[in-house]
C-alpha cells in the first residue's frame, strides 16, 4: 500500500513502544545496520508529549517541549529506513518466546492484527500517570498540565517551584513524601489536597504517626474536602474548586497519585521479575531478569519508565543505548 512501510517476516529486532525510549532504540539497531520494527501506539501517548517545556534535555538551553521532542527523534528514525520499519498508530498485544529463541510478536496495525519475528525484543511500554478524577472525568486537570501549571515529576520539574504556593494532589504516604521532598525546592507554602480522601488513609498506625508528626512539623497542611473544579487558568494559576463551596488558589500544583497502569501484562506473560514499585526488574544492560531464578531472559530487553530505575528522558536514551548496544554485541 503506497505510503505505508511494507511489513518483514522477521527483524533483527523488535521494539515495543514508541516514546523517547522505543525511538532511542530503534535509532540506534538502524545505525548499527540490523532491521527493527518499532510499534508505536502513537506520540500522544508518551508521558512528555504534553509537557510545555523540557529544562533537562542537553543541546536545548531555553527548553524544549515533549512535543518538539518526540518530532525531532521521529526525524531522526526516518533518516535510517527501510532498516528501521516504523508503524503507527499500533498497539503490541502479545509476546511469546518461541524454542528457537526469537520471540514471536503480535500487534494491531491498519485493523488488522499481524504477526512478526524477532531475535532480540525491547520492551518499551512505558507507565500512564494517575489523573484526578473530577466529576467522574479525568480530563478537567489537562488544560493545567498542558500549560505547566500543574506538574507530575519532582525530578523534571521541581526546579520551577522556588517562592511558589503549590498544592500537591494525593492523600497516602506517597503524596506526603512527595510534599516533604518539594521543600527540598524552597516554595513558598506547600499545601495536601486529598480529593475527598483521608490523609495517610492505607497507611499503618506507624508509618501515619511517622508522616503526619513531619508533616505538621514542616508546616504542611491539608485539605480534606472533595475537589469539584478548576479555574484560573487565564491567570496562570491553579485555581481549585471544593465540594462545599470554597476556593483556594495556589501559583502550581503537583501531582503524587502515581501510576494509573505501568503495562505489566506482556513482561509478567514473559516470566519477567517486577519489583515491589510494579516495575520490570534489568540487570546493568537493561536485560530482563526472570522472576523464577534472577537470570537475565535471552534477548529481553526492558527499557525507559517501564524499567525500575529513574524516569528521566535522558536515563531513557541511556537504557536503549545500552540494551541495542547489548543485543548488537550477544544476539544480533
Amino acid at each position: 500500500m503506497p505510503g505505508f512501510p511494507r511489513l518483514r517476516d522477521t527483524y533483527d529486532v523488535v521494539i515495543l513502544g514508541g516514546g523517547h525510549a522505543g525511538l532511542a532504540a530503534a535509532l540506534k539497531a538502524g545505525l548499527l545496520g540490523h532491521t527493527a520494527l518499532l510499534i508505536d501506539r502513537g506520540p500522544k501517548y508518551s508521558r512528555s508529549y504534553y509537557a510545555p517545556k523540557l529544562d533537562n534535555i542537553p543541546g536545548f538551553p531555553e527548553g524544549v517541549s515533549g512535543h518538539k521532542l518526540l518530532d525531532l527523534q521521529i526525524a531522526a528514525l526516518r533518516q535510517v529506513e527501510p532498516s528501521v520499519t516504523y508503524v503507527t498508530p499500533a498497539t503490541a498485544t502479545g509476546v511469546v518466546r518461541l524454542p528457537s529463541g526469537e520471540y514471536e510478536v503480535a500487534f494491531d496495525w491498519l485493523a488488522r492484527r499481524h504477526g512478526v519475528r524477532g531475535r532480540a525484543a525491547v520492551l518499551a511500554l512505558g507507565v500512564v500517570d494517575r489523573m484526578p478524577v473530577i466529576g467522574g472525568k479525568i480530563d478537567p486537570i489537562f488544560p493545567w498540565a498542558n500549560f505547566g501549571i500543574v506538574d507530575f515529576c519532582i525530578l523534571c520539574d521541581g526546579h520551577t517551584l522556588p517562592d511558589r504556593t503549590v498544592a500537591v494532589l494525593g492523600h497516602d504516604a506517597f503524596a506526603a513524601r512527595t510534599a516533604l521532598d518539594l521543600l527540598h525546592f524552597r516554595p513558598k507554602s506547600v499545601e495536601l489536597l486529598t480529593l475527598g480522601r483521608a490523609l495517610l488513609e492505607g497507611s499503618s498506625h506507624e508509618e501515619r504517626n511517622e508522616l503526619a508528626g513531619r508533616l505538621a512539623e514542616k508546616g504542611i497542611g491539608h485539605v480534606d474536602t472533595e475537589v469539584v473544579g478548576f479555574d484560573e487558568i487565564r491567570a496562570k494559576r491553579f485555581g481549585v474548586k471544593f465540594a462545599d463551596g470554597s476556593r483556594r488558589t495556589y501559583d502550581k500544583g503537583f501531582s503524587a497519585l502515581g501510576w494509573y497502569d505501568q503495562h505489566g501484562a506482556i513482561p509478567r506473560s514473559l516470566g519477567c521479575r517486577i519489583d515491589d514499585e510494579g516495575f520490570v526488574v534489568t540487570d546493568e544492560d537493561c536485560r530482563a531478569l526472570a522472576d523464577e531464578d534472577g537470570r537475565p531472559i535471552p534477548g529481553l530487553y526492558c527499557v525507559g519508565d517501564l524499567r525500575n530505575g529513574w524516569n528521566q528522558i535522558p536515563e531513557a536514551w541511556a537504557t536503549a543505548e545500552r540494551a541495542i548496544i547489548h543485543a548488537y554485541a550477544y544476539y544480533l
